[in-house]
């Protein structure tokens, strides 16, 4: 059979495997990526074909290949007309389900063949062997193991065929002889040991999608036809959900407008694992930003804030600060995610600077607050997260190098960690013991670089508090940056799963 006559749909693929099932033949199936087809995969397709009279393959399509930055490397496509080319294989389907358990109940083969490396249920961190064993045993079918060679494509991609740049591969290199795979995702793993109260701002981020279609004939005004929106929660939201697959206990601290208070929604897309506690600022929204964006680039074409950008009434800066007198002590970190809407008054900062067991601190300058909102506003933290234009803000220097800068910053915060982002080229960590380190950017594809600050600042924050290497918190916070600027706004929270599928991808 040619290749293009192997390549089905899972319909037709279906259809295919009852009728040989009907005629008595046992049928054989493998799942998998198969990204880059190699000794070990012709091995394992060489053994499952023994074990019956037909063998069918499906791959997971490259919507759902969750290996890290740049990947697949090859196209859904291409990677099914390789598995056809084999003579091993009777028959190619792309899967149309990020997991092959739903394909098991539809084709319902005599035998699920995987490789060595999955034997070992527990060994698979992602849980999906766990659930496909569960799935054959119901159909009826057979679980079956080969054993022979094991290689890695995501091992030999890193080596000969990575899409990254020069000096980032070489970094990379550098980094696995300092820190082993091991190691890194066991740092992930003690992040479900901290219990986290995030203190800030609420933000809703409305995106509007619209397509320019010319200039308004009486005015300079840019005319766009509306195509869709989109409401996220973001802010302190938004750091909450990307804290709650990592920390084992998420505490929220927050304000709510009295009018155009959105909670019904912002309870909707919360974890259900944070727990909350709702403050109400009199006479005013919850704070949203609208952004008019074009459909076609996506970038943004205008914001609007709708909030009230007055202090913080005195009563209920005093409320806030009480409340939190109460909750810190049940938690080991404390994060302020300041974006300098007033809902951390001087009391609360106050409190915040006092009673914070171990305080990460992020102050964002940004339109809202006209660039007034500065980490100088706080006299102590443990960790301090900056962007390098709010850097430079504080300091009021455009010219020197950004270390001596972050002394300044960290000797004023009573020695803090100082972790400043800087854009394309990733970040710099300070130490409290004056270690500097810079780790490039990891990011793959930039699709909305709105809320990859909260996810890095997120992740960075709990390595700070576990006290890992200065290089580890900067490497782990750049991880989920990347992953966040794939997604557009605060879409969804970064994962602890994907997390470490992205370090095993890059590090292996």
């Amino acid at each position: 059979m040619n290749r293009e006559a192997k390549l089905k749909t899972l319909g037709e693929l279906a259809a295919i495997i009852a009728a040989h099932k009907a005629a008595g033949r046992t049928v054989v199936h493998c799942h998998g990526v198969f990204d880059l087809l190699h000794i070990g995969h012709i091995r394992y397709f060489s053994q499952a074909r023994e074990l019956g009279d037909l063998l069918v393959v499906t791959l997971t399509p490259d919507r759902y290949v969750d290996k890290g930055p740049h990947r697949p490397a090859f196209s859904e496509r291409l990677r099914a007309e390789a598995l056809a080319s084999l003579g091993d294989v009777d028959y190619v389907a792309i899967n149309e389900t990020p997991t092959a358990v739903e394909t098991l109940f539809r084709l319902r083969p005599d035998v699920y063949v995987k490789g060595e490396e999955f034997r070992t249920v527990a060994a698979d961190m992602t849980g999906k062997m766990g659930l496909e064993a569960e799935a054959v045993e119901k159909i009826g079918a057979r679980l079956a193991f080969t054993g022979d060679i094991v290689f890695s494509s995501s091992s030999l991609i890193n080596r000969y065929l990575s899409n990254f740049p020069e000096e980032l591969r070489e970094y990379l290199n550098v980094f696995r002889q300092r820190y082993a795979l091991p190691e890194v995702l066991a740092a992930v793993d003690r992040m479900g040991g901290l219990r986290v109260l995030v203190v800030g701002d609420a933000i809703l981020d409305e995106y509007q999608y619209g397509q320019a279609i010319g200039k308004s004939s009486k005015d300079p005004v840019l005319a766009l036809r509306y195509h869709s929106s989109d409401l996220f929660a973001g802010g302190a939201l938004a750091v909450a959900n990307h804290l709650a697959d990592f920390a084992g206990e998420v505490g929220l601290l927050t304000v709510l407008g009295e009018h155009q208070r959105h909670e019904e929604f912002i309870v909707s897309q919360l974890d259900p694992r944070i727990r909350r506690v709702f403050h109400t600022r009199p006479g005013a929204p919850t704070i949203l930003k609208r952004r008019f964006i074009d459909s076609e680039s996506l970038n943004k074409l205008l914001e609007l804030y709708v909030m009230d950008d007055a202090p913080i009434p005195p009563e209920l800066d005093a409320a806030m600060a009480a409340t939190f007198s109460e909750l810190a002590g049940g938690y080991d970190l404390v994060i302020a995610a300041d974006f300098g809407h007033a809902s951390i008054g001087p009391r609360l900062l106050a409190a915040l600077c006092d009673g914070a067991p171990f305080l990460a601190v992020n102050t964002q300058a940004n339109a809202g607050n006209r660039g007034f909102n500065t980490i100088s506003r706080y006299r102590r933290a443990d960790v301090a997260f900056l962007a390098e234009h709010e850097l430079r803000l504080e300091t009021r220097d455009l010219e020197r190098d950004v270390r001596p800068l972050m002394e300044g910053v960290s000797a004023a915060l009573r020695g803090a960690y100082c972790v400043v982002t800087t854009g394309r080229q990733g970040c710099s960590v300070l130490g409290p013991g004056g270690a500097f380190v810079k780790v490039p950017a990891l990011a793959a594809t930039v699709v909305d670089r709105v809320g990859s600050g909260d996810a890095f600042f997120s992740v960075a924050a709990m390595a700070a508090r576990l006290g890992l290497p200065e290089e580890l918190i900067g490497f782990l916070g750049n991880v989920a940056g990347g992953q966040a600027v794939e997604t557009i706004g605060n879409k969804k929270p970064v994962r602890s799963l994907a997390i470490k599928k992205s370090l095993t991808a890059l590090l292996k």
